[in-house]
């Protein structure tokens, strides 16, 4: 069963090849809805409960149409996998402009960010929670309430980054094949200068896509603790990557 509905795939996408019809296309996105399904569940896992889900997934339905317009067959790459990244990032395009992050949160979450990267430039290390909480002139308890609610907020930014594969590379021009190098290069290093357990946290939840909850069985800790590792490491990277943006 499964061999004939492979087979059955491919020869849609053959049919749509030769003809892109709406009603072809439609059958092909009918096939891949889970895909956008899979996609939203993992975002959504950040987002603040207000978010409208039919709308994320709405978005990510469009993603799907685009990336079935746009996928070349004959290309050796997987159709999940670029479709993933498309579907990815007209989630986060309807995200953005929702502007849902409120003014007074994003200047916290800026203050925060500038106190980490100030206490890790002067101590040569990663600042520790109660330094942080000691230079915000805030509780540890204060501190842990902050850095859940920055959580959603630094998964956006950072999905532009994360994605960096070979999917993406699949629409740049032989141009911007250096650029797509750097960056991934400028990621790795960034991935490198965090601490241990924060890379495992970026990794096993943006490459291994894991769930936060699948993570904290992994590593015995609580989920809001891996909650609190992975809105550390992913504002680290971003200021890594803001610094030395100018090299890409």
């Amino acid at each position: 069963m499964e061999s004939s509905e492979k087979i059955d795939v491919t020869a849609l996408w053959l049919k749509y090849r030769e003809n892109k019809t709406v009603e072809v296309r439609n059958r092909l996105a009918e096939h891949y809805l889970p895909l956008v399904r899979i996609v939203c569940g993992r975002l959504a896992i950040s987002l603040p409960p207000h978010l409208d889900r039919d709308d994320l997934l709405s978005s990510g339905f469009f993603g799907l149409l685009d990336a079935i317009d746009r996928f070349d067959i004959t290309r050796n790459i997987k159709f999940e996998t670029y479709a993933g990244v498309r579907i990815r990032g007209a989630m986060i395009d309807y995200l953005r402009s929702k502007d849902w992050i409120p003014v007074t949160m994003r200047q916290k979450i800026r203050k925060y960010e500038q106190t980490v990267y100030r206490l890790e430039n002067e101590l040569g290390r990663s600042a520790t929670d109660k330094e942080v909480a000691a230079a915000l002139e805030i509780s540890l308890e204060e501190l842990q309430v902050l850095v859940g609610q920055c959580n959603a907020a630094t998964v956006i930014p950072l999905e532009e980054y994360i994605k960096t594969d070979n999917a993406e590379a699949v629409d740049t021009n032989p141009a911007n094949a250096m650029e797509f190098l750097e960056l991934k290069d400028m990621l790795a290093k960034a991935i490198d200068k965090l601490a241990e357990k924060e890379r495992t946290v970026i990794s096993l939840y943006y490459y291994e896509e894991l769930t936060l909850k699948e993570i904290s069985l992994i590593l015995h800790l609580s989920e809001a603790r891996i909650s609190q590792l992975h809105t550390k490491a992913v504002m680290k990277m971003r200021n890594y990557l803001a610094r030395n943006k100018s090299n890409f």
